[in-house]
Formats: C-alpha cells, sequence, structure tokens
C-alpha cells in the first residue's frame, strides 16, 4: 500500500469536527472595567478571591490587569518572565525525533504541514502572547477559527478569548461567557478551543497564578506607598514658624498668617522688626520612616515569586554580585525551560493534534511545538562543547541545529561559502 493510499484511508476516520467559523464574538461588555484595585483593603481582596474559587473570575482578572498597570516593578518582573518565553523563536519538531517508532515519512510531513499552517498566520504570535499571560492568571483561552474549503478544515486564525469572560461550572470546569448565554457560559468543545493551565498541576484553575501569588504583596506596597506619601505631605516639608508680639492685634495676626502662606510658595516675604520667623527643617538628625525598607523587601518577594531569585532585579548593596547574579541567572533558565514545556504541551494537544488529525487522519504522529534556543553568547565555550561533542564522543549533531543555534542560514545550492583554513 503506497504512503498516499494510507494517509487517505487514515483520514477517513478523523474525528469529529468543530464547527466553521468564529464561535465567541467580542462585546460592548469587553471594554467595561470596575476597577476593584481602587480603594483595596485586604477584606475586599480576600473577596475578590473567593469570588474567583466560586467561578466568577471576571473581578479577578481585571484587578489581575490593574495589578500590572500600577505597580512598575510587578510590570517589569512579569514582562521579564514571559517576555523569556515568547521572545525566542518557535519551531515544529517532527515526532520522529523523539519517537523512534513512528512513521518518519509521514511524522515529518505532518510537522511541516503544522508548521506551514502556523507561519501564515499573522496572528500566531500575538495569541502565543495571550497564552503567556496565564503564567500570572494560571488560565488562558483562546478559539481556533476553521474554515471548511473542499470537504477539508483549514485554520484560519486563533483569536484570544478576554479573560473577564471566563468563567466554571460547578465541576471547575471552564466555560465562555457570550451575549446568548451571559451566566453559564457556554462550553468549550474539542478541537474548538486553546486551554492553556501552566500552574495547574491540580486543584482549581482559579489558584496557582503568579499574580495571585502576589496580590497580597501588591497590596501592602499599595498601603504603604499612600501612608507614605501622606507622611511625605505632613512631615517632608519643613515648617515655618513666626512668634509675634503679645500685643498684636487680630488684624496683624491674619497678616502675618498670609505672609506664611505666601512664604511657602513664593519662598520670600516680608516681616517687621517686631516678628521672629524661624523655619524648622523636617526630620533633621533623625531617622527616616520604615517606608523605603517596605517596599524593597515587598519588590523582592516579588520577584522570587516570578523569577524565582532577586539578582536580575535589584543588586543595590550585594556582594559578590557578579557572581550570585550567575547563579541566579541559572535558576531563572530552570523556570524558562518549564515554561517552554507546559506552553508546548498545550500547543500539541490544542493545535497541532487537530491540525495533523484532520490532515492525516487519526493514526499520525503529531510533532511537537518548542521554542528554539537562544543563540550562545560565549562562543569560544559552544565552539569548545561541539569540538568534545563531535571530535571526541562521537555525537550526532545535525548541522541545522548549529546554524539555527548560531543564526546563520544554510546556504543555498550553488552559492558560494566561506571557507575553513583546515578545508
Amino acid at each position: 500500500m503506497s504512503w498516499t493510499q494510507r494517509i487517505v484511508n487514515r483520514f477517513r476516520n478523523t474525528p469529529r469536527r468543530p464547527k466553521p467559523g468564529q464561535v465567541i464574538h467580542p462585546r460592548v461588555e469587553d471594554t467595561f472595567r470596575d476597577y476593584p484595585s481602587a480603594g483595596l483593603t485586604p477584606s475586599r481582596l480576600m473577596a475578590v478571591l473567593r469570588d474567583a474559587d466560586a467561578g466568577s473570575l471576571s473581578a479577578a482578572m481585571q484587578l489581575y490587569e490593574e495589578m500590572e498597570e500600577k505597580d512598575p516593578h510587578l510590570y517589569a518582573v512579569a514582562g521579564t518572565r514571559r517576555l523569556a518565553l515568547t521572545g525566542l523563536d518557535w519551531d515544529v519538531v517532527s515526532a520522529s525525533v523523539l519517537n523512534r517508532d513512528a512513521d518518519q515519512r509521514l511524522a515529518d510531513a505532518a510537522a511541516d504541514h503544522c508548521r506551514g499552517v502556523l507561519a501564515e498566520l499573522d496572528t500566531f504570535d500575538e495569541a502565543l502572547q495571550h497564552l503567556s499571560l496565564a503564567l500570572g492568571r494560571n488560565i488562558a483561552l483562546a478559539e481556533l477559527v476553521w474554515s471548511q474549503v473542499g470537504g477539508q478544515l483549514r485554520l484560519l486564525d486563533i483569536v484570544p478569548i478576554d479573560f473577564t469572560r471566563i468563567t466554571f461550572d460547578d465541576l471547575d470546569h471552564p466555560r465562555v461567557l457570550t451575549s446568548d448565554s451571559p451566566r453559564d457560559g457556554v462550553e468549550l468543545t474539542p478541537q474548538k478551543f486553546v486551554v492553556h493551565t501552566p500552574h495547574n498541576a491540580s486543584g482549581h484553575p482559579a489558584r496557582g497564578g503568579l499574580l495571585r501569588a502576589t496580590a497580597m504583596a501588591y497590596l501592602a506596597k499599595n498601603l504603604a506607598l499612600k501612608d507614605w506619601m501622606i507622611f511625605s505631605e505632613l512631615f517632608g516639608m519643613p515648617v515655618r514658624v513666626a512668634r509675634y508680639d503679645p500685643s498684636a492685634t487680630a488684624e496683624e495676626k491674619q497678616e502675618l498668617l498670609n505672609m506664611l502662606e505666601s512664604l511657602g510658595s513664593n519662598a520670600a516675604g516680608i516681616f517687621s522688626r517686631a516678628v521672629e520667623l524661624q523655619v524648622i527643617e523636617a526630620n533633621r538628625g533623625t531617622q527616616g520612616p520604615p517606608y523605603e525598607k517596605m517596599l524593597e523587601f515587598l519588590n523582592r518577594e516579588m520577584s522570587k515569586a516570578w523569577l524565582g531569585q532577586t539578582l536580575t532585579t535589584d543588586v543595590a548593596g550585594v556582594s559578590g554580585v557578579l557572581s550570585a547574579t550567575m547563579v541566579h541567572e541559572d535558576v531563572r533558565k530552570d523556570i524558562r525551560a518549564d515554561d517552554i514545556r507546559k506552553e508546548g504541551r498545550t500547543i500539541r494537544r490544542d493545535v497541532l493534534t487537530p491540525l495533523t488529525r484532520f490532515e492525516f487522519g487519526p493514526d499520525a504522529p503529531v510533532p511537537y511545538f518548542t521554542r528554539k534556543p537562544q543563540r550562545p553568547r560565549d562562543l569560544g565555550e559552544f565552539s569548545t562543547l561541539l569540538d568534545t561533542a563531535v571530535n571526541r564522543l562521537g555525537v550526532r549533531v545535525s548541522t541545522a541545529w548549529v546554524h539555527d543555534t548560531l543564526g546563520i542560514p544554510q546556504p543555498a545550492e550553488g552559492e558560494a561559502v566561506l571557507r575553513g583554513t583546515d578545508t
């Protein structure tokens, strides 16, 4: 039986196909915000989190959005965590690379097909960025928009779904609110939606996100900053004191008060010789309030939660910075590798599987989605590693991988190339 005939036989037994077209359409309500961070208190924060546990995520998702908008440090560490993932180029790898028992020809064809479809989607990178927001919220949804052409389904788009439209049923299964079902939402049918829950090893999908883990630190920073601003307004500016003669009239006292107020804005004033003026500097010779140290502590706690360390974000007053930062950078690489695995698992399950099944049938090997490694900063170390692997250990290294790692394109057939000194 020919390879083409095997594909036809597999295609006859394809799984149940999703409905073509877009199901989740934008709503006016998606642009509305209740600003739950305004006047946020510990009791109010707990109420928002309890509502999320009960299945109503709108307030929590709006709060998470505001947290990143209002806290520069949180915005920075969250962006760093996500950019470490989305900043890498993506690739689709044939299943035959990891599974030697797979039909290599069919597996390679499936990988080429999926890679080509995703490369043609102009919004695919935007969809990946939307899914990366699940690192903070622990859930992100996107809809696969299919089109039926000649009896076959073609993937046209991957559309992000607004976080405020996510809800849960009694069994903690995610659903999406629509105009026709604004309370219970619609079911997430197979082959139609991408559901990314990176921290959801077990338990409720509303729990486990990094924004929830840092919500209390955000609230403490917000309250401390407000107190610090009030303190600065009351005690941060010098106090102007004017002493008047006991025989001064009420009109003279009022005139003196007006002069002091004018002195506050103009830094100049005219007083009679009978008036004694004294400017007392605030906090002179005394230790300042603890607000700054408190904010620094809370910033470090946020950095630990998001990046697993602090030295790549804050090195003030730390000895042995270079060596310690290198160790902490290795910790962040472990976190990035875990994020890559979880993203790849979701994309393979919800995107590559239907793409492969609809094109090649239910028995076709599903390729893997991964991120390409960063180009090595130390080329000397990389060349030493490559020399040891190839010449001493006999490891078979793909030239395509070397070109990809170094960022050097493969030469076209007949194209002039540089020759090394040993060739």
